[in-house]
């Protein structure tokens, strides 16, 4: 895994990457939707869903989740600059999440940006869009915790593979459209679930 700046000036395109698992059934359905940067239009959105080959385990969702990834990973007419991951980077137990191990694989910039902690600690950012504070385990800092609207509840940006916090919390935040979520992850949840 590399920690470097991503040059925000000469990406094009952002990929949101989302995998949700249907009520009911034993399968996983992957979508990635692939925007335009900085306008943040939508030019390519693919789906794909397989059997879940792995069962349920707190912390190792990557084995889950990311063979259908690479399904729909496969149906790809534009390939994106970076990849945002609805899910963690290095804010893992492991310090190695989904978006590590997408990044890694591919040797591709990508950035975790999830919904809750998975491990770690942090205070709560200011109201306004744009603060954030510290995600800390022990003395090491493994993400930021970031607004991205006002007064709406924050997300939990780390970095995944060639990125660094602050970069990676810059793109999130260039890439809100007024919601909690960044748009190309909103993008792709919406495909994953079916909305």
């Amino acid at each position: 895994m590399s920690i470097q700046p991503l040059e925000l000036v000469n990406i094009r395109y952002v990929a949101g990457v989302d995998v949700g698992f249907p009520r009911g059934r034993e399968t996983a359905h992957a979508a990635i939707a692939v925007l335009t940067f900085p306008s943040l239009e939508v030019v390519d959105a693919v789906t794909a869903e397989l059997p879940t080959p792995f069962p349920y385990v707190p912390g190792l969702l990557s084995f889950r989740e990311m063979p259908v990834i690479l399904a729909a990973l496969e149906r790809l007419a534009i390939w994106p600059d970076v990849f945002l991951v609805d899910g963690h980077g290095m804010a893992h137990p492991r310090r190695f999440g989904l978006a590590c191990h997408l990044g890694v694989l591919f040797n591709w910039p990508s950035v975790g940006c999830a919904k809750s902690i998975l491990t770690g600690t942090a205070n709560a950012p200011d109201e306004l869009r744009g603060s954030s504070t510290p995600l800390s385990d022990h003395d090491d800092i493994i993400g930021l915790t970031l607004r991205t609207r006002d007064r709406v509840r924050p997300v939990y940006i780390s970095v995944g593979h060639r990125a660094d916090l602050p970069t990676a919390s810059e793109l999130a935040l260039r890439c809100g459209s007024g919601y909690r979520l960044p748009e190309p992850i909103r993008q792709a949840h919406r495909l994953a679930s079916g909305k």
